[in-house]
Formats: structure tokens, C-alpha cells, sequence
């Protein structure tokens, strides 16, 4: 197929046009050529245009026509117009947002969505209750005018090489200070879905591929497996080696521990993957497991610039006096506190029978 891949430089562009030039597709990579990728396989013609700049983008496909047109960079809702007549298949990239509650989890009662989040949950429909998701939404409607059998995905936080957003980086680069704690909410343990660059761009690869499958479609994309905030930690750990201890506090005082959450509240943000598995066919690549693993490896062996943009992004100041003072202070209080002896000792329930449970009720197993 000859396909026209808008951006096809970032975190999720660069693998995808890769995997669609090892299966033999005509591709060409429209972008501003600021950041060109080593990645990017030779036979790949570039188009550079400004794809945020109507004008420049219209003379730069003018008199051009594509199987599919896959829109992962710059302003979609122009992007569509513009490609409206000019391609049979059309794919684009916009983020979870579009569902109420997602960046604002007071939007329910108690705070928190739907776990799972069902890919026919709310949208924001309202820019009172949150502008930026109305927008998202106004954009999928827009996509949708323009190109009614379009594939749409709905990205979350991405991870993996590249990332402006990199989670990893702030547990990496305490790892590379010599830190041995990190602070964490309520044990770590939200759960918040990501996904992985290399699942993420299969996904997608597999959507252009397979119009057949991916056509009229919003799919929500993201790991198979969520993690939760302690996984992540310790994965890291593993990989790099390191003793980290968690520091677990109530996530009002976890002040440090707000660039991994990423939220206000420790409320777990999880999407359902139905379509992504069973209409489309995806399957991750890479497990959840691993890739935190490769992504912590990554930064160990391409650590960012400190005081960088991609810190700046985390919002993370990494000042570990601050902390220090914090976990002093939040281990004394907590070293104060008298447990009582109770009455009756709490259990977890006669239907428990792990670890520390109800013992058994013969001392050799019967068939």
C-alpha cells in the first residue's frame, strides 16, 4: 500500500513506520524535519511541511492521493478536512481524555471512573466540566465528519524510548543518585494505564494494515497487563539492581510521589480493551513486566539532561533534602502510634486461605 504517515518521528511513529516498511508498504513520513530518527529505514521518502500550519499542509499533499493516511502529529481536525477526499483509509492518534472523569476524578461519586472504563463510557461534552477533554472530543467528532469509516485511538500515558513525559526517569535518576527511598501513596498502589511504545504502535501498524478490521472504529490502546505505582518501582529496581525501599504514606502527604501518580487522587484509571483484543486483534508485543524492565535499562543508558525539558514535564525537582525530611518525620509519627491489644483479633475473613489464613483442616492432602 502507499501510505502517508503524518509525524512518523516520535515515540510511536518512528516503530510504526518502521514495521510498515518491513512489510513491504510504499511509505512516506510528512513532518517539519526537526527531529529526524536514526531508526527511520532509508527507503522512507520525507515530506517536510509544518502539519499545526493549514496552508503549508494543504501545498504539501496537494494533487496526492494515499491507500490510507495515518495522522499521529500536528492539527487533526485541519488534517482531516484537508485529506477528506484524498485517501481510502484514514487513521489518527487523539488520547483518553475524551472520557468524563478521566482528568478529573471528582467528576463521580466517590471520585474515581468506572474500573473499567467502558469504551462506550461518558465523554466530556460539556468545556465547563473540562476544556481540554471537550476538545479532544470536538476533535473525534471532527475526524468522524470527515472520514466516517476512520480508525481512531485513544492513547493514555505512554512509556518507552523518547518519552516527553518520561515516568521512569523519576525513579531512574534517584536510582543513579545513590537514593535507597522513594516515596510512594497508600502503598503504590494505583493502578493507572499505560502503554508501552512498541504494543502501541503495533496496534496502530495493525489498523492501517487492515482496514477491514480497524474501519469506523475508537479504540482504546494500552498494555494488556496494568500495573500498579509499586510494580513500576520495583521493576525499575530489579533491572538497575538497586535496593530501593518504599516509603508508603497517605497520598495527601506523598508529596514527592505526584509526578508517578500524575493525578490528584490515588483513584486507578483503567481502560477497557475489548475491541483492541477481539475486533482488531492486537496482542501486545512486549509484556507490561518487560518493558518496564527495557525502559528502565533505556534511561540508565540514555540519562536525560537534569534541570531538562523532560524534568521540567515531570514536574519532579528531585529534592531529596526535602524528602529526606519528609520520610524522618512521616517514620517518627508512625514509630509513636500504640497499637492497642484487641479484644478479639481482627482476621481476614474464614473464606481466606492463603497465607496466614484459616488453617487447614486436615494436616496431609486427601484426593
Amino acid at each position: 500500500m502507499k501510505i502517508l504517515v503524518i509525524g512518523g518521528t516520535g515515540p510511536t511513529g518512528t516503530p510504526i513506520v518502521k514495521q510498515l516498511v518491513d512489510d513491504g508498504h510504499a511509505v512516506t513520513i510528512l513532518h517539519r524535519g526537526t527531529h529526524e530518527r536514526p531508526e527511520t529505514p532509508p527507503e522512507v521518502e520525507h515530506v517536510h511541511a509544518d502539519p499545526f500550519d493549514d496552508a503549508s499542509f494543504r501545498a504539501a499533499i496537494a494533487g496526492t492521493t494515499w491507500d490510507v493516511i495515518a495522522a499521529m502529529y500536528g492539527r487533526l481536525r485541519r488534517i482531516a478536512e484537508a485529506t477528506a477526499a484524498i485517501c481510502g483509509h484514514f487513521v489518527s492518534i487523539g488520547g483518553v481524555p475524551a472520557y468524563r472523569g478521566w482528568s478529573d476524578a471528582w467528576q463521580f461519586d466517590p471520585p474515581g471512573v468506572p474500573v473499567p472504563l467502558a469504551e462506550d463510557g461518558d465523554l466530556v461534552l460539556d468545556p465547563a466540566i473540562d476544556e481540554k477533554g471537550y476538545r479532544i472530543v470536538r476533535t473525534e467528532q471532527a475526524v468522524y465528519a470527515a472520514h466516517p469509516r476512520a480508525a481512531h485511538f485513544r492513547y493514555p500515558y505512554l512509556y518507552g524510548p523518547y518519552q516527553p513525559a518520561p515516568r521512569e526517569w523519576s525513579i531512574v535518576r534517584r536510582i543513579r543518585d545513590g537514593r535507597r527511598r522513594i516515596v510512594l501513596p497508600d502503598e503504590g498502589l494505583t493502578l493507572h494505564h499505560h502503554a508501552y511504545t512498541q504494543n502501541a504502535a503495533a496496534a496502530v501498524a495493525r489498523a492501517i494494515e487492515h482496514p477491514e478490521l480497524s474501519a469506523g472504529t475508537i479504540f482504546n490502546v494500552a498494555d494488556e497487563e496494568v500495573l500498579s505505582l509499586r510494580q513500576v518501582v520495583e521493576l525499575c529496581a530489579q533491572e538497575l539492581g538497586a535496593e530501593l525501599e518504599i516509603v508508603s504514606m497517605p497520598y495527601d502527604l506523598a508529596i514527592p510521589a505526584r509526578p508517578l501518580l500524575t493525578q490528584p487522587l490515588p483513584t486507578h484509571r483503567v481502560l477497557d480493551l475489548t475491541r483492541l483484543h477481539r475486533q482488531l486483534g492486537h496482542r501486545d508485543l512486549v509484556p507490561a513486566r518487560e518493558a518496564v524492565r527495557r525502559t528502565a535499562r533505556w534511561y540508565a543508558e540514555n540519562p536525560l539532561p537534569y534541570g531538562g525539558i523532560e524534568e521540567k514535564v515531570l514536574t519532579d525537582p528531585f529534592d531529596y533534602a526535602a524528602e529526606d525530611a519528609l520520610i524522618d518525620s512521616w517514620l517518627a509519627a508512625r514509630a509513636a502510634v500504640r497499637v492497642p491489644e484487641f479484644r478479639l483479633q481482627p482476621k481476614w475473613g474464614m473464606a481466606y486461605s492463603g497465607p496466614q489464613g484459616r488453617a487447614r483442616t486436615q494436616k496431609e492432602f486427601v484426593e
